[in-house]
């Protein structure tokens, strides 16, 4: 589907939600795309990307930076923490902040570089084993300890369960956050990304709709 397709499907949402558009990021999530199909929607305009791995970012963005200008990029997969650093180093945003140690650790290597992305906590709201993410129940006590290390933490993110509706994980994200007091929400993918505009979020993350089916590398 072609991005414009997909911006227009999110400023019919937002009109529908009552909301500005342009309160809305459209993530465009380049993980394992080649580099022809990202270069066609750096053509576009468009310059808000996510991926999941340090390795396969660090390996893409830099050489695209040097051809366009403007680029932000977002880290949505899980992190390891001794991938901390790099993605620190390559990202504006990281999504995915979901236990003590990781937070701890960007706090450290913040002091060290003399700045910080923007974080998201990231909450398993189906809570699932195999799944990333603080459980709904910690997520309180976890905010508290990011902010308290005097993290930039803007908002949460979540995935829901595939074979679940997925509003009624965007609505507890967005109840989790009011309480917190973040205004920040992850949340939304290709297949669901209009329902979660209707119930907030302010950061969709949308892959197969924009590029087409993933091509794993060979």
């Amino acid at each position: 589907m072609p991005l414009a397709d997909i911006q227009d499907k999110m400023r019919k949402a937002c009109d529908a939600a009552g909301r500005d558009y342009d309160d809305v990021t459209l993530i465009a999530v380049s993980k394992v795309q080649p580099d022809e199909r990202v270069a066609a929607v750096l053509d576009e305009g468009h310059r808000i990307f996510g991926e999941n791995k340090v390795q396969e970012a660090a390996g893409k963005w830099p050489r695209f930076r040097a051809q366009y200008e403007g680029i932000k990029l977002h880290m949505i997969g899980p992190l390891q923490t001794n991938k901390a650093r790099q993605a620190m180093e390559l990202a504006q945003a990281i999504h995915t902040v979901d236990r003590p140690k990781l937070a701890t650790t960007i706090a450290r290597l913040a002091q060290d570089i003399g700045s910080c992305p923007d974080l998201f906590v990231q909450v398993n709201t189906g809570e699932e084993p195999q799944k990333a993410g603080v459980l709904p129940s910690d997520a309180d006590t976890f905010v508290a300890e990011v902010r308290a290390l005097d993290l930039p933490l803007k908002g949460l993110m979540c995935i829901p369960p595939v074979d679940e509706e997925p509003a009624l994980h965007f609505a507890l994200l967005a109840k989790i956050a009011a309480r917190n007091g973040l205004s920040g929400l992850s949340m939304g993918m290709s297949s669901d990304f209009e329902r979660a505009i209707a119930l907030g979020a302010t950061h969709i993350r949308v892959g197969s709709a924009i590029f087409g089916d993933r091509v794993p590398a060979q």
